[in-house]
């Protein structure tokens, strides 16, 4: 590579739970750069979990967005005229890249009234290992099971 590779930039902790994960959460939530929009969304949506589980609603969200998390993921290569899915393992920041960024897509995709109500629906299902975002990752785990044999392929 002949340039250097550009610094990780600090990302700073939120206000109100003073956690750097959900700064990270709220950075992909947020649509045309209104950040004080995106963060009244997830605190209400955190307010909305509260009032119906009686848990800590940022510790429910953290065990969410874990369950939902992958671990593998297959990746397409071609080789001599055939194209092969390789089951790959993540790094740690894709694995949570790719977590937060599930979970905000099928919440978007729900028909609750307010995204709030999305996104608190969303990371409640994800909590009992259901909806959508943890279907999408045990679909994820199934490819990479299924394209087990190709593994000595890796890049």
């Amino acid at each position: 590579m002949r340039k250097s590779k550009p610094k990780k930039r600090i990302t700073l902790p939120d206000p109100k739970f003073n956690d750097i994960l959900v700064t990270k959460f709220v950075n992909n939530l947020m649509l045309k750069g209104k950040k004080s929009i995106a963060f009244e969304i997830f605190y209400e949506s955190m307010d909305l979990i509260e009032n119906k589980l009686k848990e800590n609603p940022v510790d429910v969200w953290k065990k969410a967005l874990a369950n939902i998390t992958p671990a593998l993921e297959v990746k397409s290569r071609r080789i001599g005229g055939a194209t092969f899915q390789i089951p790959t393992e993540l790094r740690p920041e894709r694995k949570e890249s790719l977590g937060i960024k599930n979970m905000i897509l099928y919440a978007r995709k729900r028909h609750e009234k307010t995204m709030a109500a999305k996104l608190s629906a969303e990371i409640m299902a994800a909590y009992k290992e259901e909806g959508a975002a943890f279907k999408r990752k045990e679909d994820i785990h199934r490819m990479a099971e299924a394209n087990k044999a190709f593994s000595h392929f890796r890049f």
